[in-house]
């Protein structure tokens, strides 16, 4: 199995556990579900059986995004002029580290992030915005958003944000 982290915050984000689906060689679309977890208990997000089914939600339960839960993201909120100073912020941290790292990358990353910004901008009210467990400021801002149904959440994050 692979973990990705953040490599500016070094917060764990995904592992390859999860179906992760690479768009316009920019970000992954990352697919998640709701789970229910109790106290002691772990929720794999396999069908229940019918005995299981036909119970509620008991004392403690609790519903959770399986990617927030594990891998500990926080919630937390921007408006867009606060997400676009992030972002620039972001993006020169990114190109610092590809620069040093995996320069070959520099140029495809500078386009394409670029390119995905504007599109970010244009549905920022359907976003909601996780960070790594650290919560550092200059780490990665995760997007959750829904598929067409308005049911299937899915996480997107940027690829050369990202190491193995």
């Amino acid at each position: 199995m692979l973990l990705y982290t953040d490599v500016i915050s070094q917060d764990e984000i995904v592992s390859d556990a999860f179906d992760m689906k690479l768009v316009d060689d920019i970000v992954y679309e990352i697919d998640s579900k709701m789970i229910t977890i109790k106290e002691g208990e772990v929720d794999i997000g396999a069908n229940a059986s019918a005995e299981e089914a036909s119970e509620d939600l008991d004392d403690g339960a609790q519903t959770v995004n399986n990617v927030v839960h594990s891998f500990r993201l926080q919630s937390t909120s921007f408006d867009k002029k606060g997400y676009l100073a992030y972002l620039k912020d972001y993006m020169k941290s990114v190109k610092a580290y590809l620069t040093s790292n995996h320069p070959d990358r520099v140029a495809a990353f500078e386009k394409g992030a670029q390119a995905f910004a504007k599109k970010i901008v244009t549905n920022f009210k359907d976003y909601e915005f996780y960070t790594g467990e650290s919560m550092n400021p200059e780490g990665m801002v995760m997007l959750l958003n829904y598929r067409e149904d308005g049911v299937t959440p899915y996480f997107i994050v940027w690829k050369d944000g990202l190491k193995e």
